[in-house]
This record gives structure tokens, sequence and C-alpha cells, in this order.
């Protein structure tokens, strides 16, 4: 069954404002914990055939996956893929949008992530053979916490900063509403805005026309 995923990104800017709302988690939560730390390279594409796509990686994935991609592919649109490398784990991502947003920034979307045991330049060929071209490469530092029933993920993000990402992942489109309720609470009570979609749209814009000199780097540009 693919996953729909609620995900709501705060701009923070400096690492001391990160670090002032993880300590205000802790206090709020005593089973706020931090459950993972790793290193990400991020392959963004564009252009390309979905369907195609997933004929060139079916291989990959075991039946119960791809019928995770399939569903995807049928009910998504606006798709978003790109390849991941997470420490020493190579992923596929592909993400479609389900509230009429952008695939790359909305709230809301179908989601499909999963390993795979190849490397991540090996992958990015077969990306590239089912018609997608780069769109733009990432780098980021990510640290992952629990905090009263949802994920919220901290990121020194190339070119952005510190970034803040609260999310939920559902089985069903149902709960969705009720979903973006509870992380909206959660971020009012830590004192976080969320990012408006307009401005994170320029910044992703900026980004992808100047990638090369951020990526890998500690380089922060401001967009409003």
């Amino acid at each position: 069954m693919a996953h729909y995923e609620v995900e709501i990104k705060s701009l923070l800017g400096a690492k001391e404002r990160a670090d002032e709302i993880k300590n205000k988690m802790q206090e709020l939560d005593s089973d706020c914990k931090l459950i993972s730390t790793n290193a990400q390279l991020n392959h963004y594409f564009e252009g390309g055939d979905i369907k195609e796509l997933f004929s060139k990686t079916k291989h990959l994935f075991a039946p119960e996956l791809l019928s995770k991609f399939e569903k995807i592919v049928a009910e998504g649109s606006d798709f978003s893929v790109r390849t991941r490398q997470r420490d020493d784990e190579v992923l596929l991502v592909v993400k479609a949008s389900v509230d009429g947003g952008t695939s790359f920034n909305t709230v809301t979307r179908l989601e499909f992530e999963e390993p795979v045991a190849i490397s991540l330049d090996e992958l990015d060929q077969l990306v590239q053979s089912a018609g997608y071209v780069y769109q733009a490469k990432w780098s980021r530092q990510r640290e992952e916490f629990t905090y009263k029933g949802a994920n919220v993920c901290f990121d020194k993000n190339a070119g952005y900063g510190y970034l803040a990402e609260f999310e939920k992942i559902v089985d069903s489109s149902d709960e969705l509403e009720l979903v973006r309720t509870e992380l909206d609470a959660l971020m009012t009570e830590l004192g976080v805005e969320e990012l408006s979609q307009d401005r994170l749209a320029r910044m992703f814009d900026f980004y992808n026309q100047n990638w090369p000199e951020y990526y890998g780097t500690d380089k922060v540009f401001e967009i409003e």
C-alpha cells in the first residue's frame, strides 16, 4: 500500500534557533528522542516518463513494493523523482501531489521511498534512461526526532540553512485533514511558523538555478 505523507516545513535559519526548538520539545514531551542522524545527497530530476521509470527500475523491488509504486503512478499527479544516498544506503524516491500543489513542496503527497542494491550513480543512470535529466543536486545533514506522535526533522541544507520538517505518514487519504490539524497544533506550541508555499517555491527555483555553487557546501542564501 502506498502511504500518504503530510509534511510542513519551517525555515529556522541559524543553528541556535534549531537548538532552541529541540530543547523545547524535550521540555514538552518526556518521550521525545533522537532516532537517527545521517548525511544525505539528494538528486532531483525533471522530464521523463513515470511509466518508463517504473519499467526500468521494477527489477530492483520485491512484488509488494511494486504495488506501492503502481498505486502512485495510477493515482498521483505532478510527479517528483529523486535519488538519495543516506549514509551508505541508496534509495529511489517518487512523490506525487494529492492536494493540488506541486510534488516537490506540497504539504500532502503520495510517496514511494525504497532502498536499492546498486550505487547512487547506477540508479541515476537508470532514471536517466527513462528520459529524466538532472534538475539539481542537494546535500544536507539531518537529525530526526519523535515528538508527540510525529516525526520532526532538523536539516542543515546547503543553500537553505536550518529547516525543520514536521511529518506524519498515514495509510488513508481520509486521515489527511486531521493530521494536518495535529501538525499545525504542534508547531504552534513550539512557536514555529510554516514556510509559505510561495516563498518555498522561490527558494527552490533559486537553488535549482544555482545549485553547483551550494551543493556540498555550508553556503546559505536568503530569499523573501
